[in-house]
């Protein structure tokens, strides 16, 4: 009995140190000032536009409408070209669209463009014509890394304008590779003009300067627009737009991501080959193109391998009728 008592003392002993502990605490605390600090967080309006597909008249079909595409075809020089199979498959690839501007053709002797416009016409019906550009790298520290650009079209849904020039970079050097800057003109399903002029340019920018570079496509459009006087323009190509290289911020806080510029492929597509998602492929338009852009848009999925290229082609719909 005598040492049950005494473990309830114990007991009671200890209940009390821990009460008078933390009341002594509170009486310590009550003489300090409470210090509230407020952090400021901007809100960032995400304003791009996004490409408005009407759900309500009936869709259309592939017949009536250009479709568009934008493809790095990696390192694609001599010895792709040398590939048969893999020329087979770019040929079954191109015949999908109307109209492909290409990145990253690499070819010192500038003969490969040509070699692949000779193997379209050679295994495909279509009468396919190209616009390309002079080796890029122009400025004497992008010189490292030269390539060319290429529009490929089919000569009855597309009408060249002229024959392509590579924005003048001299004054800002603000890209590694200058993006190449075209007229087109969409025909109808008659072979007659719809009245649609636009302007393609064509970029690839350098991964680790992809957000400057991508900020100073907003330049090009200001000097494409005054050149030509026209306001139907559209950005596309490899713009390295996501993953390590460019984050959302950077990109809602870009020139071109306001409420005037229609970015048709999401920031949720993976435009590539590998394991990694990421959306590096972009188009961005400034204006409806006179009411013919569908809305309609898409990641080619049907590539065998990397072999044939680490990106896949991105592509979107414009009215022919």
């Amino acid at each position: 009995m005598a040492m049950g008592f005494e473990n309830r003392l114990i007991a009671l002993a200890l209940i009390a140190i821990i009460v008078l502990t933390a009341v002594a605490v509170d009486l310590l605390n009550e003489d300090k000032e409470t210090t509230i600090e407020y952090i400021y967080i901007e809100k960032v309006v995400d304003e791009r536009t996004e490409p408005i597909q009407d759900n309500e008249t009936e869709p259309l079909n592939r017949s009536q409408v250009a479709r568009v595409a934008t493809f790095n075809i990696k390192v694609f020089g001599k010895t792709k070209i040398a590939k048969p199979e893999v020329v087979a498959e770019l040929v079954t690839i191109f015949e999908r669209y109307d109209l492909v501007a290409v990145q990253e053709i690499k070819d010192i002797d500038e003969q490969v463009p040509y070699q692949f416009l000779d193997e379209l016409n050679n295994n495909s019906s279509i009468d396919w014509k190209m616009v390309l550009s002079v080796r890029t790298g122009l400025q004497e520290d992008d010189q490292n890394s030269q390539e060319q650009y290429a529009y490929y079209y089919r000569s009855d849904v597309f009408i060249s304008l002229d024959n392509g020039t590579l924005y003048n970079d001299s004054a800002k050097d603000s890209f590694q590779r200058e993006p190449l800057v075209s007229q087109f003109e969409l025909i109808d399903l008659t072979g007659n003009s719809t009245g649609l002029d636009f302007t393609l340019i064509n970029i690839h920018t350098k991964p680790t300067e992809a957000v400057s570079e991508m900020e100073a496509l907003q330049d090009v459009l200001n000097w494409s627009s005054d050149i030509f006087a026209e306001n139907d323009q559209i950005i596309l190509g490899d713009f390295n737009a996501d993953c390590s290289y460019a984050s959302y911020q950077d990109l809602i806080s870009l020139s071109i991501s306001t409420a005037n510029h229609t970015w048709i492929i999401p920031d949720d597509a993976d435009t590539t080959v590998s394991d990694s998602r990421c959306a590096y492929d972009r188009v961005v338009t400034t204006s409806d193109l006179d009411q013919r852009l569908t809305g309609a848009w898409g990641v080619d999925m049907e590539i065998s391998s990397s072999n044939v290229s680490d990106h896949r082609p991105v592509w979107f719909d414009i009215s022919r009728v």
